[in-house]
């Protein structure tokens, strides 16, 4: 199968990769809170693991296979907090698991630079863990599970990557980032941030978790997070010297060519989510000298 697919263009395996994996990851956020757990822990292992891995051909030793299960823990604990299984007070099992990554790296005899190879275990979980974890956050920020947001987010993040490539192909003039990322341009951006602009309109009147101004705003955040994210991922690639993290998806490179524009994402969704998408109220509805202490807590 993966013979026939090197067989086929870049963009004939891109839309073939692009449809199979689009229909196992919607088919499984929309099938249920489970089927999601599944499906994301699995992104989120895989691509924490194709991390480490580069990091390694630059002759750097970080804790591949402790670091992973690390990133795999917060993500299993996000997902079982956030669901009300288990109490807030779990986070704290967190900080003892990760701190024993310096244990482990003082037992470890003829490294010549352990405290890299620390901080490399540690950026593997800032990097990819926590933003995989705040994913969970977001599915269930309205309280329950809500497939929408993680959907909707994810179709307005596959719109801008569309729109920016064939912007960016057929129009591609100005350099948006060339020290970094030569083929990118000013015109797939703007490509790009019409298209998720647009879905946001489509997504708005289908998906009503979320108010249509706040699909909008993830809109622009995901366009804005989402570049730099891709740009973030160029620059780590350069350090490296490799073209694609790797070959995992044809067509798309590895787990971190897919979903770098995420992992960048994440963390300004969530907190968007956390201030503005509580309620279906405006955040500063309600404010007013006279209730302002009120609406502090105070």
């Amino acid at each position: 199968m993966k013979s026939n697919l090197n067989n086929l263009s870049n963009l004939q395996q891109r839309v073939i990769a692009a449809v199979l994996g689009g229909v196992l990851i919607v088919g499984a956020i929309y099938s249920g809170e489970w089927s999601y757990f599944v499906v994301f822990f699995l992104i989120s292992f895989l691509t924490q693991w194709e991390f480490y891995r580069l990091v390694g051909l630059d002759g750097n030793a970080p804790l591949k296979l402790y670091g992973t299960l690390c990133g795999a823990l917060i993500f299993v604990l996000s997902f079982l907090i956030e669901k009300q299984y288990l109490s807030f007070r779990y986070y704290s099992l967190i900080s003892p698991v990760v701190s024993l990554i310096f244990f482990i790296k003082l037992y470890k005899k003829g490294e010549k630079k352990p405290f890299t190879n620390i901080a490399l275990t540690f950026l593997g979980i800032i990097y990819v863990a926590i933003p995989f974890a705040l994913i969970n956050v977001c599915v269930y920020s309205q309280g329950d599970y809500s497939y929408q947001i993680i959907l909707g987010s994810l179709f307005l993040l596959w719109a801008s990557d569309t729109g920016a490539y064939f912007a960016g192909v057929n129009f591609g003039r100005t350099k948006l980032f060339e020290r970094v990322s030569p083929k990118k341009s000013w015109e797939g951006s703007i490509g790009g941030a019409i298209a998720a602009i647009l879905v946001s309109f489509l997504i708005s009147r289908f998906f009503t978790d979320l108010e249509a101004w706040q699909w909008h705003c993830i809109a622009i955040i995901i366009v804005v997070a989402g570049t730099y994210g891709d740009l973030i991922e160029s620059l780590f690639k350069r350090s490296m010297e490799i073209k694609d993290s790797g070959t995992s998806i044809p067509g798309h490179g590895g787990f971190l060519d897919r979903f770098d524009g995420l992992l960048l994402s994440a963390p300004f969704i969530v907190t968007f989510l956390r201030l503005f998408g509580m309620n279906k109220e405006p955040f500063f509805s309600g404010l007013s000298p006279w209730n302002l202490p009120a609406w502090l807590g105070v």
